[in-house]
């Protein structure tokens, strides 16, 4: 479900996300094209949840800044006015969805092929989204809808961006968060220890699990961190495809990545030296063995040791073949 291969409707997607907008309460659609269904009261289904985790969630899926990085601040998800919204795009771009609501209208919009043959290269923003936006600001083009409620058993308190703690003197990036009052002792209790103050200076001290995330951000954070091979990691097993026509011979290679580079920095592979590399990573071709990588600089040094073994031979011959296809030149 996760990754966009389970089975749903448009159907099914436009119920849930107007259960979402009613915090909970199951709503039954009805088609215009069949007569209208009186429900009987008593077997209405009850409602579902708490409506402030329901609040909650539309307070997040509602944030048009969350969702900047990945689409921008002008993408056709952006409104005029407060949205809730979601993109799909199913494997191998078969279906692309958006599916969303204000609070007076929900709408679910799909784009695809009615055969159900793939689309090249279109995703839920690119596809669906783009009808989504024009079907609400059709909606909502003479009066524009009310603000969504605001989760009441929760209250707003401030956190450092970088752990979601409670935010010391130390932290440089502060915003606030919903939290519930069940939760307001382990707010209190729980300081962020990510910055701290060192010789008067603020100082980024993450646990190892950042060491990956500090090598994407730029070498000005690691000025304070210990040499760390990230990639690849020491027990790691690569698989070799040797004469496949999807992996065409040398095709296949890793990344060695290490957190910080300097002048002095030294790379060897089961002691060979290495052609050092201009940044912090170079890209090394797979082949069988067993492999220790060791990186020094600075008098510290870090190794990691990997196997590449060779995929085992398969009698099952696929009934297609991959050719590249070379236009002839002009006589």
């Amino acid at each position: 479900l996760a990754l966009g291969a389970g089975e749903v409707s448009l159907w099914e997607l436009a119920r849930a996300y107007t259960t979402l907008s009613q915090l909970g309460e199951p709503v039954e659609l009805q088609s215009l094209a069949e007569p209208a269904e009186v429900v009987p009261t008593s077997t209405r289904p009850q409602p579902i949840g708490d409506r402030d985790v329901w609040a909650f969630t539309v307070d997040i899926l509602s944030d048009r800044h969350a969702r900047a990085l990945a689409f921008g601040v002008n993408s056709a998800l952006n409104l005029p006015f407060p949205a809730v919204v979601k993109t799909g795009t199913s494997s191998s771009f078969r279906d692309t969805w958006t599916v969303g609501f204000t609070t007076d209208y929900t709408v679910a919009t799909w784009v695809g092929n009615f055969d159900g043959q793939p689309m090249r290269d279109i995703s839920g923003v690119d596809g669906a989204a783009l009808l989504w936006q024009r079907i609400l600001l059709h909606l909502h083009e003479t009066e524009e809808p009310a603000s969504f409620p605001l989760p009441k058993g929760m209250l707003q308190k401030p956190i450092c961006v970088l752990s979601g703690l409670k935010p010391t003197s130390a932290c440089p990036t502060v915003t606030q968060e919903y939290v519930f009052l069940k939760h307001l002792d382990a707010y209190e209790s729980h300081a962020d220890t990510f910055y701290q103050w060192v010789n008067g200076e603020v100082q980024l001290n993450l646990p190892p699990e950042y060491d990956e995330w500090l090598a994407l951000h730029g070498e000005s954070l690691l000025t304070h961190s210990p040499l760390k091979i990230l990639s690849p990691r020491d027990g790691e097993r690569f698989v070799l495809y040797p004469n496949s026509p999807l992996s065409p011979q040398g095709s296949q290679q890793i990344e060695f990545r290490i957190a910080r580079s300097t002048d002095d920095t030294t790379w060897t592979l089961n002691n060979q030296p290495l052609v050092p590399p201009t940044s912090s990573s170079l890209f090394w071709t797979l082949r069988p063995g067993t492999w220790t990588l060791e990186v020094t600089q600075d008098g510290e040094s870090d190794r990691v040791t990997f196997l590449v073994e060779p995929a085992q031979v398969s009698t099952y011959t696929p009934p297609f073949s991959i050719q590249r296809f070379v236009t002839p030149s002009a006589e």
